[in-house]
């Protein structure tokens, strides 16, 4: 990022693997990674004085369908999130579009935190977007939306991109994949 041109990492950036990935905001420590395990990469940089966020999870090795699953779920949950953006939008209702894909799967317990928040001259801003969030959303905020399904002892995926909303459609500013790679 800083070879870029970035100014600095946004966040101290979040590395968890296997277990280690059920937890959202999981420090790095001196987890071994083993093939089979997810690994969740949360990162941003820090540019011109703003701040961008992105999670992307992958799987070391080889993927079993469990994860697939879970992955899919998780992506198809980011995209009902991300088509629910729109200027007058309510934040919770932005969020449940979004965790109600992930509640009718039978995985609503284990989506523990809001679907996003606002980004811009600090990493977390208003509007929070969450089932206890207030207020509707405008043209020009940059918002992210990262849905996650975490199985505690198991493992945890999370998509996330940064995104600004737009009279039209919302405006990607994350452009890495989210298919799901298997390293």
């Amino acid at each position: 990022m800083l070879a870029l041109g970035a100014e600095a990492p946004s966040f101290e950036t979040i590395v968890a693997a296997g277990a280690n990935s059920a937890i959202p905001h999981h420090r790095p420590d001196a987890t071994v990674l083993r093939g089979g395990d997810f690994l969740k990469l949360d990162f941003g940089a820090t540019v011109d004085g703003y701040h961008s966020d992105m999670t992307r999870t992958v799987v070391l090795g080889h993927a079993v369908d469990w994860q697939r699953e879970i992955y899919e779920l998780v992506a198809a949950s980011q995209a009902a999130g991300r088509a629910a953006l729109a200027v007058g939008a309510d934040v919770v209702a932005v969020d449940a579009a979004s965790r109600d894909v992930i509640v009718q799967a039978g995985h609503g317990e284990h989506f523990t935190h809001g679907l996003g928040h606002g980004v811009g001259l600090e990493i977390h801003e208003a509007p929070g977007i969450g089932p206890l969030g207030a207020g509707t959303l405008a043209a020009g905020m940059a918002v992210t939306v990262e849905p996650g399904v975490y199985l505690p002892g198991h493992g945890g995926v999370r998509i996330e991109d940064t995104l600004v909303v737009t009279d039209d459609a919302p405006e990607l500013l994350t452009l890495t994949s989210k298919e799901l790679l298997v390293l």
